[in-house]
């Protein structure tokens, strides 16, 4: 039994994906898998799946990071793939000249293993401010490893994150960021969708107050963006999260655009958005000098 135990983890072992790259580019957009290899705060290794679209020219090009949100349904989350080159926000980016990466933090998708992210069952501002930072380690090491691809720019790098992909930006934007040069949040925040009830929260005061803990220590000026039909996190909602983080002492830029297609959470990925947040983001990453 040992010894068909001891088989079976070798099999298991050399099967596993190895830090890096998977297969070779493929598509207009040398569309390629890497491994992405990061430690948690225990030390232990993981592998975070990642795509990364690269723009038509050869010389290195600055990075943007995209990161992803929570869906409501925990059983949702294995089955997430991050975002295709093709598709529209991704294009955006990728037709401006950027280098577009794209990673399935833990708990996610083909990365898999443990959920880190969780805010407790107490939704306290503690607890989001702490899911928020786990989140930030994935997306530190997403950018520690994509600003050593040969083709991409070793620093500038600009992160960008939807929903929970944008709380995730800001508790990255509140600890060391060396290399990350502007900040996007669009439509940023956690436990909304509460028994999926459109706009209910998980103690929303915590949430608001957890804002503030990140703005305490953020160094970076940033852009939100929430549309007026945003059935995650109402106008109302992100103006207390906004003057929250700009109280204690964060700089961001809070715009809030009028409905988008039946509900504003998906204003960033949704069909015809980049025609909205596509101006906003110009002008911010403009000023920002992050630019190609």
């Amino acid at each position: 039994m040992i010894r068909i135990c001891l088989a079976f983890c070798a099999v298991i072992l050399l099967c596993a994906a190895a830090p890096g790259p998977e297969g070779s580019p493929s598509g207009v957009w040398r569309e390629q898998i890497h491994w992405v290899p990061m430690r948690d705060a225990l030390g232990m290794s993981h592998l975070l799946y990642t795509r990364v679209c690269r723009p038509r020219q050869d010389t290195p090009a600055r990075v943007v990071l995209i990161n992803h949100g929570t869906p409501p349904d925990a059983n949702a989350r294995p089955g997430m793939q991050p975002s295709k080159c093709d598709s529209e926000a991704i294009r955006w980016f990728l037709t401006r000249g950027y280098l577009v990466v794209i990673g399935m933090r833990r708990g996610y998708g083909e990365t898999g293993g443990a959920w880190a992210e969780g805010a407790g069952s107490a939704c306290s501002a503690e607890g989001y401010a702490q899911g928020g930072r786990e989140s930030a380690r994935d997306v530190d090491a997403l950018l520690a490893y994509a600003t050593t691809l040969p083709y991409a720019r070793p620093d500038g790098v600009v992160v960008v994150g939807q929903s929970a992909g944008g709380w995730a930006t800001d508790a990255y934007n509140s600890m060391p960021h060396p290399k990350a040069l502007a900040m996007v949040s669009m439509a940023g925040g956690r436990g909304s969708h509460q028994y999926n009830i459109p706009n209910r929260i998980c103690r929303p005061d915590e949430l608001i107050r957890a804002a503030g803990i990140f703005g305490a220590t953020a160094t970076t000026p940033m852009l939100w963006v929430y549309a007026a039909n945003d059935s995650f996190f109402a106008p109302d909602v992100a103006l207390a999260m906004y003057t929250a983080f700009a109280r204690a002492g964060g700089k961001a830029d809070l715009i809030q655009p009028g409905p988008f297609d039946g509900d504003g959470h998906r204003l960033f990925f949704g069909n015809g958005g980049s025609a909205i947040w596509g101006p906003m983001m110009e002008r911010y990453l403009s000023s920002s000098g992050a630019m190609p």
